[in-house]
């Protein structure tokens, strides 16, 4: 490239009006946990923590007994509309199968 088009690029950076990038924001992300109650099955709460949160047998089993003996237990953390979504469908599985477990949301 001569001289004369290296001029044209950097003027047409400036014309087209060529901007640095900006860095974006991690959005707000949100603890989901679950509650412990009197009603709820163990191997209920671990399903869910299986299917709905993909938690490993393992890992739903050692969460649903932090969840037993600890009053409440973090099943994940994820953006707000995720967040909301799996606590919706927690309690839409619960329900739907006669238990009352309640889920609830902390921001980080």
């Amino acid at each position: 490239m001569g001289a004369r088009e290296d001029h044209r690029e950097g003027r047409f950076e400036e014309e087209i009006g060529v901007k640095e990038r900006q860095k974006t924001k991690k959005p707000p992300l949100y603890r989901v946990f679950l509650l412990n109650d009197d009603y709820t099955t163990m191997d209920f709460v671990v399903h869910i923590l299986e299917n709905i949160f993909q938690k490993s047998p393992v890992e739903a089993t050692r969460i649903m007994l932090h969840v037993h003996k600890n009053g409440k237990g973090l099943a994940g953390v994820y953006t707000r509309d995720i967040a909301e979504t799996k606590i919706a469908e927690v309690h839409g599985l619960a329900r739907k199968s006669n238990f009352p477990l309640q889920c609830t949301m902390e921001k980080e």
